[in-house]
């Protein structure tokens, strides 16, 4: 699992191998990750938008922007948390992602939270 806290909102990534969805022979490999993001602060926040770098075993970058997460733009008070699972393919056995959040808080502020690298890895190549 990865952690990383931002302005005080923490976001926690635990990414997981699916070979029933994947087919290495068709260099096609599927990952999911579960995030957590946890407001700390005093404000309340919204996710307004998400950044991911998304790189293969090659080292060839994929970057992925759009609007909030799963079809949502969660507001979360001090204290909340929201959690969501979502999926990449990839035409490795071996990869990493990372990124960010892009929240805005009562003041109207936009900020960008940190989405803290971790691998993808299909354990069946691991050494």
């Amino acid at each position: 699992m990865s952690h990383a806290i931002t302005r005080q909102i923490e976001v926690s990534v635990d990414p997981s191998y699916h070979p029933e969805h994947s087919d290495p022979a068709r260099n096609r490999w599927f990952f999911s990750y579960a995030i957590r993001i946890t407001n700390h602060g005093a404000d309340v926040v919204q996710l307004v938008s998400r950044h991911w770098i998304i790189t293969n075993a090659h080292g060839i970058r994929e970057e992925v922007r759009g609007s909030g997460v799963v079809g949502e733009q969660p507001v979360l008070g001090p204290g909340e948390h929201f959690e969501y699972t979502s999926f990449c393919p990839l035409g490795t056995s071996l990869g990493s992602m990372e990124g960010s959040y892009q929240m805005l808080n009562d003041a109207g502020e936009r900020f960008d939270v940190e989405i803290p690298p971790f691998a993808l890895v299909d354990p069946s190549t691991e050494q």
